[in-house]
């Protein structure tokens, strides 16, 4: 669920916004003498600072930096990043330099780590020495209160309470929710051909809104989805504040926002008697008991937006890769969708509806989920600074350099999962090596949320597979990035009813 807030790279064809948006200026322009002798100006003191940084960067101990390369002053390796195929650029780097090593990418000096060890340690064993960093822009956008901005004592509250509303014990009553919400949209979906990339997130956004909210449907909660939907609109878009741009409309629809959320909060603590009304807006609540450190009304409003933003876009990504994965594996829908019938058959034979624990006895296609997120690697990778100097793996890396953990290249090491590229779900019939599957992060700041995001995957799976099934409509193949990588076009399908 911890939505990798911009760690994950752009298209290539976004380059030039992204260079205008972090520069200040258009690569276009019109060389005349004058500009020519100002350009050679700046070069100049560009090359003094960058002396002067490589200098400030030896360790007083000559530790070395990483292998790797800077790139071009200023620019760095930006533009090697964003033409190239972002896997690739890591990739070839590491067959290069090794499991660490350094580049400089968007303004930022960064070291790039491909082995479970050194992840485990800037992400667990020493997690103190490298803070969560994002854009100012998306703090702004989701609110600088959320957990995804901090460490330290706030971080460890806030995370256990967040974790209290994911627990399995909390969220077992939830599965009737989401079966209603699946059940709502199925019918919806037969004989039509639907891109499957937006069904999803409108999917993932009905159990988002649920987890948030509980099932108390408030007044508020249409106007919070419909200013939400304004907001993610222009979540990825340039962090341009003028007036017109998505990113303008987005900050006022984020004001709107939470003018709502305060109004909701008041409402149910003055319900108080009732309860919370349930979903983690309930479990904050519940902890205003507390007289001393009570969190306040922006607190909770931030933290809400943050989980809705956290539990959406990457699960939409995953549910559209499992069905390209299904899709593409045609026996392996077969053995799910036996494996499904039976779940089904106990059920009808004791009159019931779905259950938490027949969620539990789904192995086969829980492995599939397993081997989509591995395969898809939507969280391709994190970002961390350090927050002083460090001295790691036998390297420096001074204060402020942003650490990169690079998930995809680990999921794809052949050394802990023979040939990668294979779709093999089989390969989870033995759990995989310490360290080297995390596809919900690691450590303090991993996702809270991770059990409700496979729950509402069981629960779609569960009833699209014995009931439908999908085709691929046109012959496109590859991926895109929005941010999150997805099959090209969000995998436009024809669903129609299965056969039986």
């Amino acid at each position: 669920m911890q939505l990798l807030l911009s760690s994950l790279p752009l298209p290539p064809h976004t380059f030039l916004p992204t260079f205008t948006a972090f520069y200040g200026c258009h690569l276009p322009f019109l060389i005349t003498p004058i500009v020519l002798f100002y350009l050679m100006v700046v070069f100049v003191v560009v090359m003094l600072l960058l002396l002067l940084s490589v200098h400030q960067w030896r360790h007083p101990k000559d530790k070395p930096l990483p292998p790797g390369s800077m790139g071009w002053p200023y620019i760095g390796e930006t533009l090697k990043l964003y033409k190239e195929n972002p896997n690739s650029f890591f990739a070839n780097r590491q067959k290069r330099y090794g499991d660490i090593f350094k580049s400089h990418i968007l303004g930022c000096p960064c070291v790039m780590i491909s082995s479970p060890d050194a992840a485990k340690i800037v992400l667990v064993t020493k997690a103190h020495l490298f803070k969560p960093t994002y854009p100012p822009s998306k703090e702004k956008m989701i609110g600088p209160e959320a957990i995804f901005f901090h460490q330290g004592p706030y971080h460890s509250r806030l995370k256990k309470l967040v974790q209290a509303s994911f627990l399995p014990s909390a969220i077992r009553g939830s599965v009737s929710e989401i079966e209603q919400i699946v059940l709502k949209f199925l019918p919806a979906w037969e004989n039509t051909t639907l891109n499957t990339l937006q069904e999803m997130k409108r999917y993932a956004f009905d159990v988002a809104m649920i987890s948030a909210f509980g099932h108390k449907q408030d007044k508020e909660i249409n106007g919070i989805k419909q200013l939400y939907q304004c907001l993610e609109k222009g979540y990825n878009s340039m962090p341009l504040d003028l007036p017109g741009t998505p990113f303008n409309k987005a900050m006022k629809a984020r004001k709107l926002l939470n003018e709502t959320l305060r109004r909701l909060i008041k409402e149910r603590r003055e319900n108080e008697k009732q309860g919370g009304g349930g979903g983690l807006l309930g479990v904050l609540l519940g902890d205003q008991n507390q007289k001393v450190d009570q969190l306040s009304d922006s607190q909770i409003a931030d933290n809400v937006i943050g989980v809705i933003f956290a539990a959406h876009d990457t699960t939409a990504s995953v549910l559209t890769w499992l069905l390209k994965y299904l899709h593409d594996n045609g026996n392996l829908l077969e053995a799910v969708t036996r494996e499904q019938e039976g779940v089904r058959r106990e059920i009808i034979e004791a009159n019931r509806r779905l259950m938490w624990d027949d969620t539990r006895h789904m192995p086969l296609t829980t492995r599939v989920i397993q081997e989509t997120l591995r395969t898809a690697s939507i969280l391709s990778f994190t970002f961390r600074e350090a927050v002083e100097d460090v001295e790691f793996e036998g390297y420096y890396i001074p204060k402020g350099w942003k650490v990169l953990p690079l998930f995809r290249t680990i999921h794809h090491c052949a050394d802990f999962f023979p040939k990668p590229e294979k779709f093999d779900p089989s390969r989870f019939e033995v759990p995989p090596k310490p360290n080297t599957f995390m596809p919900f992060g690691n450590g303090v700041h991993s996702c809270p949320g991770s059990e409700l995001a496979k729950l509402e995957m069981l629960v779609l799976l569960h009833h699209l597979t014995t009931k439908y099934r999908w085709q691929v409509v046109g012959d496109e193949d590859g991926i895109q990035y929005g941010p999150f990588p997805v099959p090209k076009k969000g995998l436009p399908v024809k669903v129609t009813p299965r056969n039986i």
